[in-house]
């Protein structure tokens, strides 16, 4: 009897590191069907398009992604299929961050592959897999912990409009790439302001940059 393969979606947006990547997943008896994808927009596309995906492999630096909003994102919108954050940085305060918001693992890009396997394995098992060496179970800062609060309150269309937000997009622009009208977005604006406490779009886009900083400093192409 042939076996179910594992569906797993690549999502990086470098075609090499997802071709090394596939070329990791390949080795071994377990079959896998690859899935890939270079940015959020093409993510999110594969993820609907394929629901029984099992696993998702997310790069943290993406088009379409900033600091953590991507893992925020996915995990709104397809909260059933586990992240794990493939990342250049091995920066222990952006692997805690990853899985405070939400990553059921994170794999340093330098890790050896074999070891690769084995933590997405134990991710797939239902378990969580991050390097030996970070600590999972001092509780998270006061801060991070009221951010998160606050972006778990979002709808996943709200967590798009916010990133857009963080763009410097205008409510045209945002409701032209959503294909929604500017009604829509206005009201999504609205509830983004009321859900994290904020009174104007800068106050949002600032909170959200919070969200962003430390990761963007310590990542490391």
């Amino acid at each position: 009897m042939s076996q179910t393969p594992t569906r797993i979606l690549i999502a990086d947006d470098h075609p090499l590191f997802r071709g090394a990547l596939r070329q990791t997943l390949s080795i071994g008896t377990d079959p896998a069907e690859i899935f890939e994808a270079g940015d959020l927009n093409s993510a999110a596309a594969q993820l609907v398009a394929h629901p029984d995906i099992d696993l998702i492999l997310l790069d943290l630096n993406m088009p379409g992604v900033h600091g953590f909003s991507g893992l925020i994102y996915l995990r709104a919108q397809f909260g059933s299929i586990p992240v794990i954050v493939v990342s250049g940085s091995e920066e222990r305060t952006v692997i805690r961050r990853c899985v405070d918001f939400g990553a059921a693992g994170f794999i340093p890009k330098t890790l050896d592959v074999e070891s690769m396997r084995s933590a997405i394995a134990t991710v797939l098992k239902g378990g969580t897999w991050t390097p030996a060496d970070v600590d999972l179970t001092s509780p998270m800062d006061k801060d991070t912990s009221d951010i998160i609060r606050r972006m778990a309150s979002l709808t996943p269309q709200q967590v798009r409009v916010l990133m857009m937000l963080s763009e410097g997009l205008l409510n045209k622009q945002i409701a032209y790439e959503l294909t929604v009208s500017e009604a829509t977005v206005k009201a999504h604006v609205s509830a983004i302001l009321t859900k994290l406490g904020v009174e104007s779009r800068t106050q949002a886009v600032i909170l959200a940059s919070k969200i962003e900083l430390d990761q963007n400093s310590a990542v490391n192409r």
